[in-house]
């Protein structure tokens, strides 16, 4: 069976060499191959100091590992479906393209049932060992293992400690002219016990699972145990559903808020509603309490947010059917890209199509509910 470590890092490529050692010093299988998970700038810090300044062939020839395929190839740098590479995973839009990226790796290395596979969550950001972690719980199977790296505190975050080197070896230290002996740190690789859920998922469901994102996963697999509860958030302009948090702008959710508060939850489009100014005036206040752009105020003949604050509303236009439905594509192809489609289609606002005035409706057995 073919052994591969697969590893999340941030700026320390010592995750590695530590990994490496100490499978080797306790008696393990060593990778035939090695992966790596990281940001783009990350990547050049891994490449220098593992295969420019050498440290990774040093750990090999020191220690008379077998030939391991590791290169700048195997250094994955987390990019979106666009493939454009994250540069620190700092933003918030970050970690669902991070969350996808480690998933889907993690569903492709564990698709052939003769490769074991070896993932460290030692390095790299927290959120990247945890997405780690939820990954190899969600594919994993009884080859795989988890684990974590740790070394003697002195030893640790020391730049040119990489690990401990078989003859003596003195590097400095976190403290200025203090000077350390590589040849004298302990590194202890501690295998992380997990719960692998492969088994207990529906055999159908696992193809799926692979194809989908972070987010849709999580839904997935809620909704297997969860009824679908909606919660609404004002204050963040986010709605929440099955571990599940979408944010919209503020002309979006205050579409959809304006139907979920209509009469059983249905809006009924026609010659009446569109010569209205009601219905314009109550979704602006929603609008107006999300803080969304000013601009959109002109869309309705008002002149500016000033005229609207002071309800100058002369020229106020009733909500026409392009704004509806121009919002509701867009409340549409965010709620889409999120969940899966079975969720998807729960909550979403239904339309009737029909002529002379359709008719917008959300399923009214929804749980909703409104938080802050």
């Amino acid at each position: 069976m073919k052994n591969i470590l697969i590893a999340v890092t941030g700026a320390s490529p010592q995750v590695l060499t530590e990994t490496v050692f100490a499978l080797h010093k306790q008696g393990k299988p060593i990778p035939s191959e090695v992966y790596v998970i990281t940001t783009r700038s990350s990547k050049e810090t891994l490449e220098q100091g593992l295969f420019i300044q050498g440290h990774w062939h040093k750990l090999i020839k020191d220690y008379h590992l077998p030939t391991i395929e590791f290169s700048s190839d195997h250094i994955w740098v987390i990019s979106d479906d666009q493939g454009h590479a994250l540069e620190d995973a700092k933003g918030e839009s970050d970690q669902s393209v991070m969350a996808d990226f480690i998933t889907r790796k993690i569903a492709e290395l564990t698709d052939d049932p003769h490769v074991a596979i070896h993932a460290s969550i030692a390095g790299g950001r927290k959120t990247m060992a945890f997405y780690m972690g939820y990954a190899m719980s969600l594919y994993g199977r009884e080859q795989d293992v988890l684990s974590h790296v740790f070394v003697d505190d002195e030893f640790e975050f020391v730049p040119d400690f990489y690990y401990p080197t078989p003859s003596d070896e003195f590097i400095g230290g976190k403290q200025e002219g203090v000077m350390l002996n590589a040849k004298v740190a302990n590194v202890t690789l501690a295998e992380i016990p997990f719960v692998r859920m492969r088994k207990q998922l529906e055999r159908n469901l696992i193809p799926v699972v692979k194809e989908s994102s972070f987010s849709k996963t999580v839904a997935r697999m809620n909704a297997a145990t969860q009824a679908i509860d909606l919660k609404v958030s004002m204050k963040s302009r986010s709605i929440h559903v099955l571990g599940v948090d979408i944010k919209l702008s503020a002309k979006l959710l205050a579409m959809y808020v304006f139907i979920l508060e209509q009469p059983d939850r249905k809006m009924k489009v026609g010659s009446a509603f569109i010569k209205s100014t009601s219905h314009s005036i109550r979704y602006l206040e929603i609008f107006d309490s999300l803080g969304g752009d000013v601009r959109v105020y002109t869309t309705f003949g008002l002149e500016d947010y000033i005229a609207w604050s002071t309800r100058e509303l002369d020229g106020l236009k009733p909500i026409s059917t392009s704004f509806i439905q121009t919002n509701l594509s867009g409340l549409h192809k965010k709620l889409f890209a999120a969940l899966p489609e079975e969720v998807f289609e729960q909550i979403k606002v239904n339309s009737d199509g029909a002529k002379g005035g359709s008719t917008y409706h959300v399923n009214e057995n929804l749980q909703v509910t409104f938080v802050d």
